[in-house]
């Protein structure tokens, strides 16, 4: 009963979903829920790497550390890209850059640090002090950057990380037609991430119109236009997605916004189709890629693929870009008879899930959940 009401409540809000990963939404959206922050900035509003960034050094002074990401040679993606710590040869955190390729690297979750700047200290020199920092892209080698107890007391900016294309075969996120480009048609692509940074997505998508005509085989560009041909025209945006598959077949971020497109129209034999070869090409998988196919697995009953799917999805999105993830495994936990891991995850889920609508309805699943369970 439990599974079937909160599988009622929490489609409406996977089914409506945009198409994933806009430009001009938040990267990192792990908030607190509540409005009692009263150090500079917003972390809704400019995001984690911004928020630490804001405050004076000895506010975040063993609190985060903060680094860059560049690509060699190429402009560095709109998308997301992940950065791993890694200490005595295993990964221990992981996190992603923002539009700018900026990071940060927290002790501990927010808002704790806040109010708890000595014990975060303690722990992010007990955990990270000599780790190694990387990017992480199939198809590409990093450089390393290593954390030092100065970075952890005096200086958090660790410097700056930079990608470089190993195997121009490899199934990856970034396509290799950015690489050969033509200088005219990477100026125009520029000036598209210039408008999407000031929110002024008409002017972006003219100048991404543009850099494809220039040159009609660069597929970051395709893929950009077509996520901002969503908003209007999600057929035209579909041709988009499929001239950026034809461009460079081994891109695989097209195929996941032929999944999202194919989501919003419930065609959950598309998502499926689209993700499992995503998946297939690329095993490591993206967070969105691996929520699309949760959803579409869930959806068609098969509960142990959805159930895996949407923890990997969780792995590889530490800051919860994708606010529905965590809600989705809820679901399926829930029609599982795991009430108690369910009501773990959406308690879980407030924490970050900004207030409004979707924390209320939270807030009635977790009382709903409370009561099965036995909680006060």
């Amino acid at each position: 009963m439990i599974g079937r009401v909160l599988r009622f409540l929490l489609f409406p809000l996977f089914i409506f979903l945009p198409v994933l990963g806009a430009f001009g939404q938040a990267t990192h959206t792990s908030a607190p829920t509540t409005n009692t922050i009263t150090r500079p900035g917003s972390i809704q509003d400019s995001g984690l790497y911004d928020y630490w960034t804001q405050m004076s050094g000895q506010g975040r002074a063993g609190g985060a550390l903060l680094g860059k990401l560049t690509v060699e040679g190429e402009p560095l993606p709109w998308e997301p890209l992940l950065v791993t710590v890694t200490c005595n040869g295993k990964v221990v955190y992981t996190t992603q850059t923002d539009a700018k390729g900026n990071f940060a690297i927290t002790g501990i979750r927010l808002p704790g640090a806040l109010g708890k700047q000595g014990d975060s200290e303690r722990q992010m020199e007990a955990h990270f002090e000599g780790c190694l920092v990387q990017g992480q892209v199939s198809g590409f080698r990093s450089t390393a950057v290593t954390i030092t107890q100065n970075n952890l007391r005096d200086d958090p900016e660790i410097g700056t990380i930079t990608l470089g294309r190993v195997n121009s075969d490899a199934s990856t996120t970034i396509s290799k037609s950015t690489e050969t480009a033509s200088p005219k048609a990477i100026k125009s692509f520029e000036k598209a991430r210039s408008e999407m940074m000031q929110q002024n997505t008409d002017a972006a998508e003219r100048k991404l119109e543009k850099a494809v005509q220039i040159d009609p085989g660069f597929a970051e560009a395709w893929l950009q236009l077509g996520k901002l041909q969503t908003r209007s025209d999600p057929k035209t945006a579909q041709e988009s997605f499929s001239k950026a598959i034809a461009a460079d077949p081994k891109f695989i971020l097209p195929y996941e916004q032929l999944a999202a497109l194919a989501a919003q129209k419930g065609d959950w034999k598309t998502v499926l189709d689209n993700t499992n070869h995503l998946a297939q090409a690329y095993p490591e998988g993206t967070a969105e890629g691996w929520y699309l196919n949760a959803m579409a697995n869930y959806q068609m009953g098969k509960t142990d693929a959805a159930e895996a799917n949407a923890r990997k999805s969780l792995a590889l999105d530490p800051h919860h870009s994708i606010l529905n993830t965590e809600q989705l495994l809820a679901v399926i936990l829930a029609s599982k008879g795991d009430f108690n891991e369910a009501l773990k995850h959406l308690q879980s889920s407030l924490s970050y899930v900004p207030p409004g609508p979707n924390s209320d309805l939270l807030e009635q699943q977790i009382a709903q959940l409370e009561k099965r369970v036995g909680h006060k």
